[in-house]
């Protein structure tokens, strides 16, 4: 929703509306020592309702609530660990491998044309999670970065949470690789 606010001095300021986000802030700013990987690590039943894609025996991929694109997945360890020095070699190579066979899945579910692959470790880096390393890849297509994103600072995503979520199971299923919720 966009809204034109007249500033002093008669100068035009354009705000677009974007309630959605509140959660996202709300969820950050959470009761002390909340970790929403966490909760989602322990609950296995609702994986569905939290989007967790794959478990594997150290490591989970969830997709992203407030993603760049639409398909914006993370990879994180069970253990609440901030730094890649935290990790065991069994759990680091078990999330390489999770995040090496992402952009299959991605490629056959989205058409995914291209990735970025990354991990912000520390709060200055751009970690909105800090004490929970987490690994994002995230899919890219031809084209896919318009006016929105750089002049209004919006994201335009044109499929929902629960639409990816089953074209990305599918596609990992298909794939045969390891199986999801």
């Amino acid at each position: 929703m966009e809204q034109d606010n007249r500033q002093a001095g008669g100068e035009h300021q354009r705000n677009i509306w974007a309630p959605w986000r509140m959660e996202y802030i709300d969820a950050l700013s959470g009761p002390k020592g909340d970790c929403f990987l966490c909760r989602y690590r322990d609950q296995a039943d609702q994986d569905g309702k939290n989007y967790v894609l794959w478990r594997g025996k150290a490591v989970f991929a969830v997709l992203n609530r407030y993603p760049y694109t639409g398909g914006h997945t993370m990879v994180a360890p069970y253990g609440h660990v901030a730094g890649l020095g935290d990790l065991d070699s069994p759990t680091l190579v078990e999330m390489m491998r999770m995040v090496r066979d992402l952009p299959a899945i991605m490629t056959k579910a989205l058409r995914a044309e291209g990735f970025n692959i990354g991990i912000n470790i520390g709060r200055c880096a751009g970690a909105g999670l800090p004490g929970h390393l987490h690994i994002h890849v995230v899919p890219r297509w031809g084209g896919d970065t318009n006016f929105m994103p750089v002049f209004g600072d919006v994201r335009v995503i044109p499929q929902t949470l629960d639409e990816l979520y089953r074209l990305m199971l599918a596609a990992g299923k298909e794939l045969n690789l390891p199986a999801g919720a």
